[in-house]
């Protein structure tokens, strides 16, 4: 997989086709919104879907860690669907999540707004914020969240492809949804508008690469 870089307020930053974000300068991967044990509370409601998110999404997550050589992991929230996700976790997946975190030598908890019952309200490093949901950015700071899930469509010869992406302002990150059961917000819908007014770039995660698009680019073609 090739990252591509990023700067905010001097810190590089790489983006990860994976959906992750690496600080090479601190050894640290950010994820955001994991929603672990979602198709098991999905099950509970009647919704018949495969039981293997959680599985799937933590060794995608235990790859990057290895690929990266973090030794600090920083999850952004939602890293469970719900505060009763632990207690519902197969003791395999139990198992996976300690040898996950065995693989760093910090794991930084962010709380959510569906995993309230755990984590800390934002981890910060230098000029660099890191919460669940964007906030007010102070002057000479700058912000990485996830919350919103962003996914954007990219004109083709053959159509729009839409996909996650990381969405970038001058000084705001927001992150998509790495977890496997985790849908989409587009840049380009109303709920978003006081995020994307002064948004620069998208960066649609592929298989391999990112696919990096100007935000005035989406608004042309959606017009």
């Amino acid at each position: 997989m090739t990252p591509a870089p990023l700067h905010l307020m001097g810190e590089r930053l790489m983006l990860c086709p994976s959906g992750v974000l690496a600080l090479p300068a601190e050894r640290t991967l950010v994820a955001s919104d994991l929603h672990l044990e979602k198709g098991s509370a999905l099950a509970a409601r009647g919704h018949m879907l495969p039981p293997y998110d959680t599985r799937d999404t933590l060794a995608r997550l235990a790859l990057a860690i290895r690929r990266h050589g973090a030794r600090r992991l920083v999850l952004l929230g939602d890293s469970f669907h719900d505060d009763g996700g632990p207690a519902r976790m197969a003791e395999a997946d139990r198992a996976a999540l300690a040898r996950l975190c065995a693989l760093v030598e910090e794991c930084v908890w962010i709380t959510g707004n569906h995993d309230r019952a755990q984590g800390v309200a934002e981890w910060r490093v230098r000029k660099l914020v890191f919460r669940h949901q964007a906030g007010e950015v102070a002057r000479g700071e700058a912000e990485v969240s996830g919350h919103w899930h962003p996914k954007a469509t990219l004109p083709t010869r053959i159509g729009g492809i839409t996909r996650p992406c990381f969405l970038a302002t001058a000084n705001r990150l927001i992150m998509p949804a790495f977890g496997s059961y985790t849908g989409g917000l587009n840049v380009l819908d109303p709920a978003m508008g006081h995020l994307v007014r002064h948004a620069v770039r998208v960066f649609l995660v592929g298989d391999a690469r990112l696919h990096s698009a100007p935000f005035d680019a989406l608004r042309r073609a959606a017009a």
